[in-house]
């Protein structure tokens, strides 16, 4: 079973920058440039939604268009690790973020990978902005 662990998570103010990594252990299968990965988060009240996947097999790399370019995802294949940048933070960028793997080929090369889509998930990270 593929594990995945959130960290970098905490609290900002308005404007602020955060990093969050997660780490993937366990992984046992074909090749891992070819993990369809991703960040998901969910605000309070709100749905969950997606923010940012990365398939490494063509280079699909999709965002939320909701963030106007403030985030970036990268992922590390050597370390697998996967992370994401975020820029120009505000309040309502509040959420827990999580980390997940697995989405099939044909959604991660194609177009934004959601909650749904993934089979691996982490347990999450807090990330809080105050104004």
């Amino acid at each position: 079973e593929v594990r995945l662990r959130e960290s970098g998570g905490g609290s900002v103010e308005a404007g602020g920058s955060l990093t969050l990594l997660c780490t993937v252990s366990d992984y046992q299968y074909a090749n891992f440039n070819f993990y369809c990965m991703g960040w998901f988060r969910q605000r309070p009240d709100k749905q969950r939604e997606a923010v940012a996947s990365f398939y490494g097999g063509t280079g699909g790399i999709y965002y939320n268009d909701s963030l106007e370019g403030r985030f970036t995802i990268s992922k590390d294949n050597h370390r697998r690790t996967l992370s994401l940048q975020m820029n120009t933070l505000k309040p309502e960028d509040t959420a827990i973020y999580y980390c997940a793997g697995g989405c099939p080929m044909h959604i991660g090369s194609r177009r934004l990978a959601g909650p749904d889509d993934f089979i691996d998930i982490g347990q999450g990270t807090q990330v809080t902005v105050s104004t």
